[in-house]
């Protein structure tokens, strides 16, 4: 049988208001009152629901997770799948469970997380970049409720964020081209409003002058991280000769785009054109050729917002953002002089 508060307060002689005040500890209840109360829950093995005992213990060990953005993440995208991977194992050994928002219209508050967060008794949020991000999200992170970002960067009084290093990142794809005498080298972007997206671009822009390399309008082309948008800004590079001597892809998935048209137009990876992609996903491993990439370490991307967050929540006032290393990882498409090359 299932007792109420109601069934407590009758059990030992009180109002169920007093049995609550008993429960969340509030002021204005005799030690006498107190004790008894506290015998009858001892003798039935009452147990308080959910919100007595966050009200009692301030803390309800719930972490909200949100895709954030108007275009959802998708759940089996393989580079984010890998870190809510680390982060569950992560936040479930510090003692929380996860509940995850929807990102869909609520009609009771207007989509917003912050009073979802509040309706849960949430002790933080953990944020995954999405693209367009909601003003949903910056009202979250301007509240009180710690929050992190990944991939995600957010700037609120108790927030912060982790992502890799995406600028060091392109330079090392540029970087390592140079060192094998390829100079002809060809962009596919993200998205223009994607912060990783701009982020990789500045890299490789900032690696392309510093080594006094000419970038050419018609080799970049943009995409949104995924395959088919690969695919066709390959075909638009393509439409200019001579073709770029190597293509970098921003994402592993535009880059299986980009070598598709180049092998439909009667191309060779790498004979003719050498790609390299970013994030080292398992598909990298299995395509013909096999995808250079860089990796980014999806499992300490995961942990540190797992830490971090639980950090927040038990009193830092404020954390500095964590930036990530990432390697080169080369495969077979960059050419066999390239593959015993050391990882950067």
């Amino acid at each position: 049988m299932n007792l109420t508060i109601k069934d407590i307060a009758k059990k030992a002689g009180v109002s169920p208001a007093t049995v609550s005040k008993v429960i969340n500890n509030y002021n204005g209840v005799s030690t006498k009152t107190i004790k008894k109360v506290s015998d009858v829950i001892a003798s039935t093995g009452y147990q308080p629901t959910f919100s007595a005992k966050t009200l009692t213990t301030k803390k309800s060990n719930l972490i909200g997770l949100i895709y954030a953005g108007k275009v959802n993440v998708d759940f089996t995208h393989p580079f984010f799948n890998e870190v809510v991977t680390a982060l569950k194992k992560a936040i479930g050994l510090l003692g929380y469970d996860i509940i995850m928002f929807s990102n869909e219209h609520f009609n009771q508050d207007n989509g917003s997380y912050l009073a979802r967060c509040r309706h849960f008794h949430v002790d933080g949020c953990l944020i995954i970049a999405g693209e367009e991000i909601e003003d949903a999200i910056y009202e979250l992170v301007e509240s009180d409720i710690p929050c992190i970002g990944i991939d995600l960067e957010i700037n609120g009084p108790r927030s912060s964020f982790v992502m890799t290093d995406n600028v060091n990142l392109s330079r090392k794809v540029v970087q390592h081209l140079y060192l094998h005498s390829i100079k002809d080298i060809g962009f596919i972007g993200g998205k223009k409003d994607s912060a990783i997206a701009m982020f990789r671009e500045k890299g490789y822009l900032q690696a392309m002058n510093q080594l006094g390399l000419e970038v050419k309008k018609e080799w970049v082309a943009y995409g949104d991280f995924h395959e088919e948008s690969g695919y066709n800004a390959m075909q638009r590079i393509l439409e200019s000769k001579p073709y770029p001597k190597a293509v970098y892809a921003t994402s592993d998935l535009m880059a299986i785009g980009a070598i598709r048209a180049i092998k439909e137009s009667g191309l060779s990876v790498p004979e003719d054109i050498r790609l390299v992609g970013c994030d080292d996903i398992d598909a990298c491993r299995y395509i013909e050729p096999q995808l250079t990439t860089i990796k980014q370490d999806k499992d300490r991307l995961g942990k540190l917002a797992a830490y971090m967050l639980n950090d927040l929540i038990n009193g830092k006032s404020q954390l500095d953002p964590a930036f990530i290393d990432s390697e080169l990882i080369v495969r077979e498409s960059c050419g066999s002089s390239m593959t015993t090359s050391k990882v950067l």
